[in-house]
């Protein structure tokens, strides 16, 4: 349970024996060592501007004491008070960070340095201008969220928003309703992602109160003015309960459990209803030693009253993103009035109660490592939606070791991921700014463009008027750039400049291909440009370079093949199916049947024509088959035009394959299991040794699905030991 009560002296300042008089409170739970540490830590606080008044009328060590004083009450170690009692004082001192380490530790006076830098943008005291509210508040939550390794600068962050709130009422209103309106929508939230929910709860009242003064006050009324039914109605509950429990063997520790006005007021806000039908509105919750006994008592809950059907929630089975766990139920209690019952087991309780707070209850002289943090963290970054309304949806916040928040000079965050450079800063603020990037300032230093960033740090790029980026940027052994991002911007730069050497890249491959494929004729490429929404054939080229398009995809785009010869090879009769309408479609003809022919074995890209038989519909050759060459000005008349399908069902088509290759053993084993491993059916083979040579010339008739993959396949072929050239057969 976090602190209400202060052992501070009334009024705005605070002297030596109000100091003495916070350590003795503070040293009745800590050892000497402990105590003496933070009376260093107080003086040092008052010489370095502790008597300097604050805006919010109190001096600056009353306040850090104030904080100081909330976070001994969440059990906090010795380091994070000592933190929080020198807010302030690294600001108009002549107190160095150096000074601070040597004094109190490095983990003091880095999280004085990260303190320091929130309240730049901030604190009630910062120059900053806000233009844009709603910018505003995305910016302090980022920056909130990002800028700590360790937690305990969140957690002190949290812990003087709550001391702020408190004293509100003192303070101006508008600065009042823009310090509510900060807490609704950041700090409770993000009390919530570390699982302090005392802390919370209270941040959430009292921004209610300020925010919506009329609905807060109606609601503490009707809730005060039956307080004494309430208080009674839970008495024989839990009288009930403990009878029951006895019965069971069960020992456990039942308490009413206090509804906060906030939560009140956001589910009668959510749910459009009144205060009496709020099922949670009397409450008791139940802590027992394991989480047996948990579900022991579920029975005996559900055995005594009626479940209310879906107002059953297992946190135990299924805990919430911050690791909250337990068990919520709500029935129709006595007098059959609503009841919700909470059970959890005490560990679970204490985690529930102070959060990430919890691991320094028992170790406050224990070492803080950064990865014990950023795992913490981790375990906490998610929000829970559920029951934290509206002002949480859609806001991606992480608080995760991946990302890292810098400002730029005019404080606005700049989200980037962890390990990213100066140079990443300046694609990320501009794509012009990082191309012309010839350094960089960090806090007002010249820095190397490598140098990691940190969250928190204020980052200024240098620009030169006629700068263009380096090859070495996107050399990643050399660590410029750690975005893809910007990487990207970067390669875009270079892939203009390097247009020609892509262009000649795709001339080569495109030739390549067409010689592979026995292509005999090129393709229309000023066609393929126009449907590709290129500008000119030099474009289709670069991007077959750039491997944006397949150069087998442009060899087939309308492709004439030249006439030639077809020579008959002695293979094994080919398998061909019967194909169904759609898979070629004939031109000004309906309800066709279209058969491959078997004589050219025809592929999908190869430039077709289709015969019309007599009674089984339309054969389909390729255009140079001899066949069709081979018929006499009669059998012409019944050609027609035909072209594949766009949407042609899944199927596959004969074709041959020429390999020649050094003779080896093994070399017909490895062929064929190209061929299995690609699920490819071979057909077909013949093969002939040249003994003299020493080389094998093998043919193979496989079924393929289309023109890519027998290029693939071709490819693969190519790559085997021994093989010296492989084509396709025309």
């Amino acid at each position: 349970m976090v602190s209400v009560t202060t052992s501070l002296p009334e009024g705005t300042s605070v002297d030596q024996q109000g100091i003495d008089a916070w350590l003795e409170a503070y040293g009745q739970e800590s050892s000497r060592e402990d105590v003496d540490y933070l009376r260093d830590a107080c003086e040092l606080a008052l010489d370095a501007g502790g008597d300097v008044f604050l805006p919010t009328g109190e001096t600056r060590l009353r306040h850090g004491l104030s904080v100081a004083e909330i976070l001994f009450g969440m059990s906090l170690d010795r380091e994070t008070l000592a933190a929080a009692i020198l807010l302030g004082s690294l600001t108009d001192s002549a107190i160095t960070l150096e000074q601070l380490g040597e004094r109190f530790g490095k983990s003091v006076a880095i999280m004085v340095d990260d303190l320091t830098r929130i309240d730049a943008l901030t604190g009630l005291s910062s120059k900053t201008k806000h233009v844009d509210e709603a910018e505003h508040a995305e910016n302090l939550r980022r920056l909130l969220l990002g800028i700590a390794e360790d937690v305990r600068v969140v957690l002190i962050v949290v812990g003087e928003r709550l001391h702020l709130m408190r004293i509100a009422r003192e303070l101006p209103e508008k600065t009042r309703l823009r310090l509510a309106q900060e807490t609704r929508a950041i700090y409770a939230p993000l009390a919530n992602r570390l699982g302090i929910w005392q802390v919370k709860w209270e941040l959430e009242d009292l921004s209610l109160r300020f925010l919506n003064p009329v609905d807060y006050k109606r609601l503490a009324s009707q809730l005060d003015g039956r307080r004494e039914e309430r208080e009674q109605f839970i008495s024989e509950v839990i009288e009930l309960l403990e009878g029951e429990f006895r019965k069971q063997g069960i020992e456990a520790d039942i308490s009413g459990r206090p509804k906060h006005i906030y939560s009140i007021w956001r589910k009668m806000q959510r749910k459009a209803v009144d205060i009496e039908q709020i099922f949670d509105l009397r409450a008791v919750r139940v802590l027992v030693s394991d989480i047996a006994q948990c579900y022991e008592v579920l029975g005996i809950v559900h055995g005594l009253w009626k479940h209310i059907p879906g107002e059953f929630d297992d946190y135990i089975a299924t805990p919430k993103a911050n690791m909250y766990q337990s068990i919520h139920t709500a029935v129709i209690g006595p007098e059959d009035k609503t009841l919700e019952v909470q059970i959890r087991t005490q560990d679970m309780h204490h985690h529930s109660e102070l959060g990430v707070a919890a691991h320094w209850r028992y170790k406050e002289n224990a070492k803080h490592d950064a990865d014990f943090e950023l795992r913490v963290v981790w375990m906490r970054h998610w929000l829970e939606l559920k029951d934290n309304g509206d002002h949480l949806e859609q806001i991606d916040t992480e608080m995760e070791a991946t990302r890292i928040y810098v400002l730029t000079p005019q404080s606005k965050v700049v989200e980037l991921p962890k390990g990213s450079t100066p140079l990443d800063f300046a694609y990320a603020v501009h794509t012009d700014i990082g191309h012309r990037c010839k350094g960089a300032k960090v806090d007002g230093h010249i820095v190397q463009l490598t140098r990691p960033l940190k969250s928190g740090e204020i980052v200024e790029v240098l620009t030169s008027k006629n700068g263009t980026p380096s090859r070495d940027w996107i050399n990643p052994h050399l660590g410029y750039l750690k975005s893809s991002r910007a990487r990207s911007r970067v390669r875009q730069w270079f892939k203009h400049l390097d247009y020609e050497h892509y262009v000649e890249l795709g001339r080569a491959a495109l030739d390549r291909e067409i010689v592979r494929l026995s292509v005999i004729e090129k393709p229309d490429l000023e066609e393929v440009a126009e449907r590709h929404n290129l500008k000119q054939v030099d474009d289709v080229y670069a991007a077959i370079g750039r491997g944006e398009l397949s150069p087998v995809q442009v060899a087939g785009s309308g492709i004439r093949e030249k006439q030639q010869e077809q020579t008959e090879l002695p293979l094994e009769k080919a398998r061909t199916k019967a194909q169904i309408k759609g898979e070629v479609v004939v031109d000004g003809v309906d309800d066709l049947m279209t058969t491959i022919a078997r004589c050219c074995k025809p592929v999908p890209y190869d430039s077709i024509v289709g015969y019309i038989t007599r009674g089984r519909g339309v054969t389909v050759h390729r255009r140079n088959c001899s066949n069709i060459r081979a018929m006499d000005e009669d059998e012409l008349g019944r050609l027609v035009e035909v072209r594949w399908s766009d949407q042609h069902e899944e199927s596959t088509y004969p074709v041959d394959i020429r390999i020649l290759a050094a003779d080896r053993k093994g070399l017909l084993r490895d062929i064929s299991s190209i061929f299995t491993s690609d699920e490819v059916d071979v057909i077909g083979v013949t093969t002939h040794s040249d003994r003299r040579a020493d080389t094998a010339a093998m043919q193979f008739t496989v079924e393929v699905n289309d023109m890519e993959q027998l290029s693939r396949l071709l490819t693969k072929v190519e790559q085997l030991p021994d093989v010296m050239d492989v084509k396709r057969v025309v």
